[in-house]
């Protein structure tokens, strides 16, 4: 079981793990060793999150949400598969605390009275900077 909060836990049924290759350096220990971890997280099946944390979840988890309504995520920083298992459990619960909290809701606000007559004041003398160029007049 992953504790989250207090009150949200993941069961381990929701997780599943599955140990492949790891792809980069580490010389024929790569070729032999599934030491890299794809953990896959059935968060749209989930009881344990709440609907508005499961759509915040959604955006957050970008191309790693699939179509079915899980979160998958590779890791192969390590060459230990106990390492790497760990690392994707601790990028779950934080994607999952991330989700959590609530975003703050924007208030929009207007511009300041001084605000507007710098701004018109400002437009005016580019104004008339602008009406003294032209063509000079010959001098008869």
């Amino acid at each position: 079981m992953l504790k989250i909060t207090n009150s949200i836990s993941i069961e381990d049924w929701e997780i599943t793990e599955q140990f492949i290759r790891a792809s980069g350096p580490g010389g024929q220990n790569v070729n032999k060793v599934s030491s890299a971890v794809e953990l896959r997280f059935e968060a749209e099946r989930s009881p344990n999150l709440p609907p508005p944390v499961k759509s915040r979840l959604r955006k957050l988890a970008g191309r790693r949400w699939t179509k079915e309504g899980a979160v998958i995520l590779q890791v192969d920083e390590t060459r230990s598969q106990a390492r790497n298992r760990e690392i994707a459990r601790d990028r779950l619960a934080e994607l999952i605390a991330k989700a959590l909290e609530k975003p703050k809701r924007r208030i929009p606000t207007k511009p300041t009275l001084g605000s507007k007559k710098r701004r018109l004041a400002g437009k005016k003398q580019r104004g008339e900077v602008k009406a003294l160029r032209g063509k000079v007049a010959p001098d008869n």
